[in-house]
């Protein structure tokens, strides 16, 4: 039966990928961010997600960032990107990380064939379950309708739980779409919803969900995992609103670069800076924007 993913909640940074101006993985560098976002607020990782890139590397890549990141951080408290476009690789990337001990894989729905039916993912996503026969690894569904084109239906997820009850365990939710998460928390019960803004944080608990699993966690996450973990009802509405306010200035320049550029600041290295095509490092004017929040940070 696959492990029960009970480490997984609260505060969890989907943690972006530093690469050199080849846009190869600097390891190490990368590893040292990761255990400082441990130490500052966050419960939990996802690597290789959007915010890490991983639809713009190559499986090969991708798999010495899963075993360096497990080699050097307890998995359990991982989560790892493994959806691709096609079925085979998918499959390939989740046995990996899996051997590797994951706790969770992290899988966006097929997303180019498009339109595809609830029929359809539900399809794929058997097709995974039964390459995965007895492996461990739990998987959770990936909504970024946005850039994947395809949400996952309420009736559908409820049917995958249905069908994979021991595999499909939880959703992470990059639409926005707060009302959307609590359908999924009323209509599955026990089935563990992560929306993607930590500003969900202050409510979760109220509103059922796991957490947030969010890029800017990377930085603001002492602010976040103060109100995950101080949470009893007191009022902590004066940290919210310095959160509130932190993410909506982080948000107002593309995130992943934001993220990653104020990472850089705060580690003193300019390659945190470097993105890969398609996407573009930031100008100078949207670095300026988020002068105000550096200082906040006090990276600057």
């Amino acid at each position: 039966m696959p492990r029960r993913d009970s480490e997984i909640s609260g505060v969890v940074a989907a943690v972006p990928t530093i690469v050199d101006p080849n846009h190869q993985p600097k390891i190490t560098e990368f590893i040292h961010h990761c255990k400082w976002a441990l130490d500052n607020g966050c419960d939990g990782l996802n690597i290789l997600g959007t915010t890490g890139e991983a639809n713009s590397q190559g499986p090969a890549t991708r798999k010495s960032i899963m075993k360096a990141a497990a080699r050097d951080i307890d998995p359990s408290k991982m989560m790892v990107g493994t959806g691709t476009s096609d079925l085979e690789m998918t499959v390939e990337l989740t046995r990996y990380a899996d051997k590797l001990g994951y706790a969770v894989a992290l899988v966006l729905p097929p997303f180019y064939y498009t339109p595809v039916t609830d029929d359809g993912i539900l399809s794929y996503f058997k097709a995974i379950d039964n390459a995965l026969g007895t492996s461990d690894i739990v998987l959770y569904l990936y909504n970024f309708p946005a850039l994947s084109g395809i949400k996952f239906s309420v009736q559908l997820i409820k049917r995958m739980v249905e069908e994979m009850p021991n595999r499909i365990r939880g959703l992470k939710d990059s639409s926005g779409d707060v009302h959307y998460c609590k359908e999924i928390v009323e209509a599955v019960p026990n089935f563990k919803v992560f929306p993607s803004n930590e500003i969900c944080i202050s409510e979760a608990r109220i509103n059922g969900f796991a957490g947030c699993i969010s890029g800017s966690v990377n930085v603001t996450g002492p602010w976040a995992g103060k109100l995950w973990h101080d949470y009893d009802g007191r009022n902590l509405d004066s940290q919210l609103v310095e959160l509130k306010e932190l993410r909506t200035a982080i948000s107002s320049v593309p995130l992943v670069q934001a993220v990653k550029h104020l990472i850089g600041l705060r580690e003193h290295n300019i390659d945190w800076n470097i993105v890969i095509p398609p996407l573009m490092p930031l100008t100078e004017s949207q670095k300026i924007q988020l002068t105000e929040v550096a200082q906040k940070l006090s990276y600057i």
